[in-house]
């Protein structure tokens, strides 16, 4: 494939400090190592893209770069006998889209251990709905369910417009759980409801209380996606033995909290990692998202751009007003 080129995103840092972005051809020998070369095929937007695409030094160290930290696509070359040409395979997080040229090219070049086969029960576009997003969510919800049944009492849900809280609520709902739903969002009430929330409370109501030493009893457990003064509030306020996952930082990296929680009601506190999940994990919670967790409505939650209209998305995201998960069409197609 000496001398093939292919459509990308490229992000440049220009002499005068600032950053730009323009879809240009890229030669297929830019891409450097790897096992596998994969056609994108799908990408999707998360807010580590946005801040790659911004010129982050704390996300991607070098420029010029393609982002993308989620692709899923057809591989073309594998120098490995567990990866065959022509399979179906989703690759998220890890290093992709960070320091290795990302999702919103239409290749990438990533090593074996970073690629995961499609699961029977997910096409290609529904895996990229999911993304990233998804197998936080996936993640969560399974640290949340190993200890916490839904007749044990509601579930509390931050950032629950975002890509990694609506999918939280529609897979909690799917599974039989109340769930309250916290946004920031006012327009956002009929969507969470019609994914399956069954309260709605504004990020006000969700922090009240925060600097209290103990809260009221509320959640059996929590789903936290921002971090900050909502999530020493849903700690302080979860039930006894109940669970707490923390995925986010948004609001703020920052946890001012006391032991009261954990040494008088028992309450655990868990950290989803999803860009480093060991792949044996990674591959369980994706056959639970294509079957048992699957979402019926889940095309809804998703919107299909092209890989030209990423960059107003890129501002959306940046500013909070993205509401569920946007997909990106490497082949060229938008609706």
């Amino acid at each position: 494939m000496s001398g093939k080129t292919f459509r990308a995103m490229v992000v440049t840092e220009e002499e005068d400090g600032t950053f730009s972005r323009a879809i240009k051809d890229r030669p297929l020998d830019s891409l450097g190592d790897g096992e596998v070369l994969v056609k994108v095929i799908y990408s999707s937007l998360n807010y580590k893209d946005a801040l790659s695409a911004t010129g982050n030094k704390g996300v991607t160290k070098k420029y010029p770069h393609t982002p993308g930290v989620d692709a899923a696509g057809i591989v073309e070359e594998s120098s490995v006998d567990t990866i065959s040409p022509g399979s179906e395979v989703i690759v998220t997080s890890y290093d992709l889209g960070m320091n290795t040229p990302g999702g919103y090219g239409g290749y990438i070049r990533v090593p074996a251990s970073w690629v995961v086969p499609l699961p029977k029960g997910l096409s290609l576009k529904e895996s990229m709905i999911l993304g990233t997003a998804g197998l936080t969510a996936g993640m969560s919800v399974a640290a949340l369910v190993e200890h916490v049944a839904p007749d044990m009492g509601r579930i509390l849900v931050t950032g629950a417009s975002g890509g990694v809280g609506s999918l939280t609520v529609a897979i909690l709902a799917k599974l039989g759980y109340s769930v309250t739903a916290v946004s920031g969002k006012v327009s956002a009430g009929d969507f969470l409801k019609k994914l399956g929330a069954g309260e709605v409370i504004d990020r006000k109501t969700a922090a009240e209380g925060y600097d209290r030493p103990l809260l009221k009893s509320l959640w059996a457990g929590v789903v936290d996606t921002v971090g900050g003064e909502i999530l020493v509030a849903a700690i302080k306020s979860t039930q006894p033995l109940g669970v707490v996952t923390c995925c986010g930082n948004v609001a703020s990296p920052e946890l001012p909290l006391n032991v009261f929680p954990f040494i008088l009601r028992g309450v655990s506190l868990v950290g989803i990692d999803s860009q480093n999940c060991p792949l044996g994990h990674r591959k369980e919670v994706w056959h639970k998202l294509a079957l048992d967790w699957k979402i019926t409505h889940l095309e809804e939650i998703g919107r299909q751009i092209s890989l030209e209209d990423l960059g107003a998305e890129i501002g959306f995201i940046l500013n909070g007003k993205q509401k569920g998960r946007v997909v990106v069409d490497m082949l060229g197609c938008s609706k």
